[in-house]
Protein backbone atom coordinates (compact mmCIF):
# COMPACT_ATOMS: atom_id res chain seq x y z
CA UNK A 1 0.00 0.00 0.00
CA UNK A 2 1.49 3.62 -1.20
CA UNK A 3 1.88 6.41 1.73
CA UNK A 4 -0.86 8.59 -0.79
CA UNK A 5 -3.57 5.70 -0.12
CA UNK A 6 -2.98 5.12 3.61
CA UNK A 7 -4.13 8.44 3.83
CA UNK A 8 -6.41 8.68 1.43
CA UNK A 9 -5.13 10.38 -1.04
CA UNK A 10 -5.81 9.27 -4.79
CA UNK A 11 -3.13 6.95 -6.35
CA UNK A 12 -4.40 6.71 -9.72
CA UNK A 13 -1.94 6.19 -12.31
CA UNK A 14 -0.92 8.64 -14.86
CA UNK A 15 2.46 10.26 -15.49
CA UNK A 16 3.70 12.80 -13.70
CA UNK A 17 7.59 14.11 -13.15
CA UNK A 18 10.51 11.93 -14.66
CA UNK A 19 8.00 9.41 -16.22
CA UNK A 20 6.40 8.34 -12.62
CA UNK A 21 2.99 8.03 -12.04
CA UNK A 22 1.24 10.53 -10.18
CA UNK A 23 0.91 8.88 -7.13
CA UNK A 24 4.50 7.20 -7.21
CA UNK A 25 5.28 11.31 -7.48
CA UNK A 26 3.29 11.98 -4.74
CA UNK A 27 4.77 9.55 -2.80
CA UNK A 28 8.02 9.95 -3.58
CA UNK A 29 7.74 13.71 -2.89
CA UNK A 30 5.92 12.99 0.37
CA UNK A 31 8.94 10.81 2.01
CA UNK A 32 11.26 13.24 0.45
CA UNK A 33 9.15 15.41 2.33
CA UNK A 34 8.99 13.71 5.76
CA UNK A 35 12.85 12.92 5.56
CA UNK A 36 14.09 16.60 4.94
CA UNK A 37 11.55 17.64 8.19
CA UNK A 38 12.56 14.97 10.21
CA UNK A 39 16.51 15.38 9.17
CA UNK A 40 15.93 19.58 9.97
CA UNK A 41 13.97 18.38 13.22
CA UNK A 42 17.55 16.98 14.63
CA UNK A 43 19.91 19.02 13.01
CA UNK A 44 18.11 21.68 15.68
CA UNK A 45 18.60 19.00 18.10
CA UNK A 46 22.25 18.50 17.35
CA UNK A 47 22.67 22.28 17.20
CA UNK A 48 21.01 22.60 20.73
CA UNK A 49 23.12 20.00 22.00
CA UNK A 50 26.25 21.73 20.65
CA UNK A 51 24.85 25.29 21.76
CA UNK A 52 24.57 23.46 25.27
CA UNK A 53 28.44 21.73 25.85
CA UNK A 54 30.17 25.14 24.27
CA UNK A 55 27.79 27.03 27.47
CA UNK A 56 28.75 24.91 29.81
CA UNK A 57 32.72 25.17 28.74
CA UNK A 58 32.20 29.22 28.12
CA UNK A 59 30.85 29.42 32.01
CA UNK A 60 33.35 27.27 33.40
CA UNK A 61 35.60 29.85 31.57
CA UNK A 62 33.49 32.59 33.38
CA UNK A 63 33.28 31.26 36.31
CA UNK A 64 37.15 30.92 36.18
CA UNK A 65 37.58 34.19 35.12
CA UNK A 66 35.75 36.01 38.03
CA UNK A 67 37.58 33.73 40.65
CA UNK A 68 40.96 34.92 39.37
CA UNK A 69 39.47 38.83 39.36
CA UNK A 70 38.35 38.00 42.76
CA UNK A 71 41.27 36.83 44.54
CA UNK A 72 43.67 39.53 42.27
CA UNK A 73 41.48 42.13 43.94
CA UNK A 74 41.82 40.66 47.58
CA UNK A 75 45.65 40.21 47.26
CA UNK A 76 45.76 43.98 45.71
CA UNK A 77 43.38 45.03 49.04
CA UNK A 78 45.47 42.40 51.52
CA UNK A 79 48.57 44.31 49.91
CA UNK A 80 47.28 47.72 50.34
CA UNK A 81 46.44 47.13 54.01
CA UNK A 82 49.55 45.49 55.01
CA UNK A 83 51.78 48.45 53.10
CA UNK A 84 49.30 51.16 55.31
CA UNK A 85 49.76 49.32 58.70
CA UNK A 86 53.73 49.54 58.26
CA UNK A 87 53.22 52.90 57.33
CA UNK A 88 51.24 53.66 60.56
CA UNK A 89 53.58 51.57 62.36
CA UNK A 90 56.67 53.34 60.76
CA UNK A 91 54.99 56.74 61.43
CA UNK A 92 54.03 56.37 65.27
CA UNK A 93 58.35 55.31 65.32
CA UNK A 94 58.83 58.73 64.10
CA UNK A 95 56.17 60.34 66.26
CA UNK A 96 57.64 58.68 69.23
CA UNK A 97 61.19 59.18 68.42
CA UNK A 98 60.39 63.43 67.75
CA UNK A 99 58.87 63.50 71.49
CA UNK A 100 61.74 61.48 72.52
CA UNK A 101 63.99 64.31 71.07
CA UNK A 102 62.21 67.38 71.92
CA UNK A 103 62.09 66.13 75.41
CA UNK A 104 65.83 65.91 75.56
CA UNK A 105 66.41 68.67 74.16
CA UNK A 106 65.17 70.55 77.33
CA UNK A 107 63.29 73.22 76.90
CA UNK A 108 61.27 74.18 79.64
CA UNK A 109 57.71 75.33 80.10
CA UNK A 110 55.11 75.98 77.64
CA UNK A 111 57.16 75.82 74.78
CA UNK A 112 57.75 71.53 75.28
CA UNK A 113 53.72 71.20 76.18
CA UNK A 114 53.10 72.74 72.35
CA UNK A 115 55.67 71.30 70.68
CA UNK A 116 54.71 67.86 72.22
CA UNK A 117 50.94 68.36 71.18
CA UNK A 118 51.86 69.29 67.67
CA UNK A 119 53.92 66.30 67.42
CA UNK A 120 51.10 64.31 68.57
CA UNK A 121 48.46 66.06 66.11
CA UNK A 122 50.91 65.21 63.09
CA UNK A 123 50.84 61.32 63.47
CA UNK A 124 46.85 61.67 64.53
CA UNK A 125 46.20 63.19 61.05
CA UNK A 126 48.61 61.42 59.61
CA UNK A 127 46.90 57.67 60.44
CA UNK A 128 43.57 59.27 59.88
CA UNK A 129 44.79 59.53 56.91
CA UNK A 130 45.76 56.45 56.06
CA UNK A 131 42.73 55.08 57.65
CA UNK A 132 40.43 57.15 55.20
CA UNK A 133 42.72 56.07 52.55
CA UNK A 134 41.96 52.38 53.59
CA UNK A 135 38.28 52.79 53.94
CA UNK A 136 37.94 54.03 50.75
CA UNK A 137 40.08 51.52 48.90
CA UNK A 138 37.86 48.82 50.74
CA UNK A 139 34.60 50.52 49.77
CA UNK A 140 36.15 50.41 46.33
CA UNK A 141 36.95 47.13 46.64
CA UNK A 142 33.39 46.35 47.59
CA UNK A 143 32.33 47.64 44.11
CA UNK A 144 35.05 45.86 42.31
CA UNK A 145 33.63 42.55 43.76
CA UNK A 146 29.86 43.35 42.61
CA UNK A 147 31.35 44.30 39.42
CA UNK A 148 32.93 41.29 38.80
CA UNK A 149 29.37 39.25 39.88
CA UNK A 150 27.58 41.48 37.79
CA UNK A 151 29.72 40.98 34.87
CA UNK A 152 29.71 37.09 35.41
CA UNK A 153 26.05 37.04 36.31
CA UNK A 154 25.60 38.59 32.55
CA UNK A 155 28.07 36.19 31.17
CA UNK A 156 26.00 33.50 32.81
CA UNK A 157 22.27 34.52 31.59
CA UNK A 158 23.51 34.98 27.63
CA UNK A 159 25.16 31.79 27.75
CA UNK A 160 21.48 30.55 28.93
CA UNK A 161 19.68 32.79 26.52
CA UNK A 162 21.76 31.36 24.09
CA UNK A 163 20.71 28.05 24.93
CA UNK A 164 17.63 28.69 24.97
CA UNK A 165 17.21 29.96 21.54
CA UNK A 166 18.76 26.94 20.32
CA UNK A 167 16.38 24.77 22.05
CA UNK A 168 13.17 26.83 21.18
CA UNK A 169 14.28 26.15 17.48
CA UNK A 170 13.62 22.81 17.15
CA UNK A 171 10.65 21.85 15.78
CA UNK A 172 7.93 19.87 17.69
CA UNK A 173 6.90 16.84 16.92
CA UNK A 174 3.43 17.85 15.82
CA UNK A 175 4.96 21.25 14.32
CA UNK A 176 7.25 18.60 12.00
CA UNK A 177 3.99 16.02 10.65
CA UNK A 178 2.00 19.24 10.25
CA UNK A 179 4.21 20.71 8.14
CA UNK A 180 4.33 17.30 6.18
CA UNK A 181 1.04 17.27 5.85
CA UNK A 182 0.60 20.81 4.28
CA UNK A 183 3.78 19.66 2.33
CA UNK A 184 1.56 16.50 1.15
CA UNK A 185 -1.18 18.33 0.62
CA UNK A 186 0.76 21.21 -1.36
CA UNK A 187 2.40 18.45 -3.60
CA UNK A 188 -1.56 16.69 -3.78
CA UNK A 189 -2.49 19.63 -5.37
CA UNK A 190 0.34 20.01 -7.62
CA UNK A 191 -0.09 16.77 -9.35
CA UNK A 192 -3.86 16.76 -9.33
Amino acid sequence: MCVGAAIGLSTTAGTGLFGLSAATAFNVGLGLTAANAFLGRQAARSNARQTYQAALAANQSAEDDKRQQQQALADAKAAKEKAEAQNIFAKNIEALQASRSIIASERAGTTIGLLLQDNERQGANYRESINQSLESFRRQYDRNIASTEATFMNRRNSLQSNINKAYNQIPSLGQTLLNIGTGALNQYSLLS
